[in-house]
């Protein structure tokens, strides 16, 4: 019997990315756990995944699987991109919100890990202390992975590569990222790793008190030196940001810190907006990254909030900025899609 016409398209866009790679089976928690290789392997995927989505070509190769989303912080764009990724591969999606889930409240992380593992192909989670998801990993038997965590945020981190290669023609190695604010923060912290894997300079620019800790600079300045890239910590604007390639940002307060934080948060971070003045210091064709939700102008409660209470009516980035041909956010939000979906095939198949 023929083969469907679509698989047989599908096999041709995956057959360029056939690399002695596998996956399988592993979870994926940090990249820091990940080779060089293997990045670039899953890179290779997602794009494959993503012409595949936008020619219409079906890729249900994860037929009869299933997966669990435990969601400690809700999301939007995290849990779209886990449950359309999985149903396009054929996959049954189980989503359990912070009120559906007895976990670490009258049943332990690792009892709920040897239940769930009997049920499904793969776990996500979504939450707050990394010690969580890894004991997730090590009692679930099946796959296992981080949508993001107080200290990680793989996930996101190759939608945000992938977004860069495809403003670049696919040519990152020397290219530098500037990020921009709290650099002690979880994507801060892993956008350094993936940098440092991909052989990107990576600057973090804020407040001195706002750097990495020293171990994740520990970990990665030897993997940017093999990589023949370099890591830069600056509170200087014009230091940090002259040349760069990429500028990006984040929320100045995260989900789940207290109220008490918005105030020195604002005036520590201020001098770190994103502006256009910023944005004309690096390269020309120099592109804007945000992990979203992002507050740049009033059109939402917490941000009609805090321009009523501190009288700013834009955070970490400015409406002229995120709204500009520079601003790739929506692009990169969108590549969350394609390359949780890669994630997801190349550690079930």
């Amino acid at each position: 019997m023929a083969r469907p016409a679509y698989r047989v398209v599908a096999n041709l866009l995956l057959k360029g990315i056939i690399m002695p790679v596998s996956l399988s089976g592993r979870h994926f928690l940090r990249l820091l756990d990940f080779s060089t290789e293997e990045i670039e392997y899953l890179l290779k995927l997602s794009k494959n995944f993503k012409d595949m989505k936008r020619a219409g070509v079906p890729h249900r190769y994860l037929e009869g699987k299933n997966i669990v989303l435990l969601f400690q912080k809700t999301s939007t764009r995290t849990r779209c991109a886990f449950e359309v990724g999985a149903m396009d591969l054929g996959m049954g999606v189980t989503y359990l919100d912070p009120n559906s889930s007895q976990m670490g409240k009258k049943e332990s992380i690792e009892d709920t890990a040897r239940v769930l593992g009997r049920f499904y192909d793969g776990i996500e989670f979504r939450g707050f202390a990394q010690s969580d998801v890894e004991e997730l990993a090590a009692n679930a038997g099946v796959p296992v992975w981080n949508g993001l965590t107080t200290e990680w945020h793989p996930t996101q981190m190759l939608a945000d590569i992938l977004t860069v290669q495809e403003n670049f023609n696919y040519d990152i190695k020397g290219r530098t990222l500037v990020f921009m604010g709290d650099a002690k923060n979880n994507v801060a912290r892993s956008l350094m790793v993936v940098c440092a894997k991909l052989g990107m300079n990576f600057v973090a620019c804020g407040p001195k008190d706002c750097m990495p800790a020293d171990d994740v600079l520990d970990a990665c300045r030897p993997i940017a030196a093999e990589n023949g890239c370099t890591i830069t910590l600056t509170d200087d604007v014009k230091e940090g940001c002259t040349g760069a390639d990429v500028i990006y940002t984040d929320v100045w307060v995260s989900m789940g810190e207290p109220d008490e934080v918005w105030e020195p948060r604002i005036k520590s971070l201020e001098p770190y907006r994103v502006t256009s003045e910023l944005m004309a210091l690096a390269k020309p064709e120099a592109i804007f990254l945000h992990c979203l939700p992002s507050f740049h102008d009033t059109n939402t409660t917490i941000g009609a909030q805090k321009a009523e209470q501190f009288g700013i009516t834009e955070m970490e980035v400015t409406d002229e900025v995120f709204e500009s041909k520079q601003s790739k956010v929506f692009d990169e939000a969108e590549n969350r899609m394609h390359t949780i979906k890669a994630v997801m095939y190349a550690t079930l198949s």
